[in-house]
């Protein structure tokens, strides 16, 4: 039986980096399961689009397909732009059986890839415990996406911070110049700025931002084609699959 493809649902952006890291994320995705097809699509700004990815496989005789938003919470395109795209396609190709994965986090694999970057940014295991983080988000207008961000900062305030804050690039406070100015006021000598994004582009350069403003100590880089976020994709694709086949090697 051939395995459903894997088409990654990305937002799009008018940034070239963004594409770029996608694409990158995704070559990754095809190294740890070689025989699996991949492909990309994108919401807008960048090409395909995914009903022009979703055409080209009905054409070339594909079956199914798993659609896996490349989304950290679930927030509106999660539950409206994505959902609306693949019902479309859906009508059009009914031989082409389409399911919507879940999207990535909360995961422990994105606390892991996140700390990893800290790492690589220049913290150690041994900072911190005298480090403050911020962990920077997009931000969303919807709550439970917010309140996702939230939560996630308070589970990190037990891996051995000294103490987090939640920030936001838009739609949502604090920013995060705020966040880092927070910290201080409460005696935090160094500060790291994580974002809790995948892949450049205007917010992110947006946290780089606020992250200098107010003078944090550590910015870390997006979390782009790290191992650990692969594997969550590949993670999401099987628990996609798991109501029809059962228990999936990896």
């Amino acid at each position: 039986m051939t395995a459903p493809v894997l088409l990654v649902i990305a937002h799009g952006s008018r940034d070239p980096r963004h594409a770029a890291t996608v694409h990158a994320l995704t070559a990754r995705v095809r190294s740890l399961r070689p025989g699996l097809r991949v492909e990309t699509g994108f919401l807008e700004f960048n090409a395909p689009s995914v009903p022009r990815v979703l055409e080209r496989l009905a054409a070339e005789g594909a079956e199914e397909v798993v659609a896996l938003p490349l989304l950290l919470t679930r927030a509106f395109h999660a539950k409206s732009d994505i959902p609306s795209v693949l019902h479309e396609a859906r009508a059009r190709l009914p031989r082409l059986r389409i399911s919507q994965a879940d999207v990535l986090g909360p995961s422990p694999l994105l606390d892991a890839a996140l700390e990893q970057r800290l790492y690589e940014a220049g913290v150690t295991p041994g900072d911190k415990s005298s480090t403050g983080l911020v962990l920077a988000s997009a931000g969303s207008t919807d709550p439970e996406a917010s309140a996702v961000i939230a939560e996630i900062a308070r589970e990190l305030r037990h891996t051995g911070w000294c103490a987090v804050r939640p920030a936001f690039a838009s739609a949502s406070l604090p920013r995060t110049a705020d966040a880092v100015r927070s910290l201080r006021a409460d005696g935090v000598r160094r500060v790291a700025v994580a974002p809790y994004v995948i892949a450049p582009g205007r917010l992110p350069d947006r946290i780089a931002a606020g992250a200098e403003e107010a003078g944090a100590d550590v910015l870390a880089g997006v979390l782009g084609d790290s191992p650990e976020l692969a594997r969550l994709l590949l993670t999401r694709y099987d628990e996609a699959r798991l109501p029809a086949t059962g228990a999936i090697s990896a």
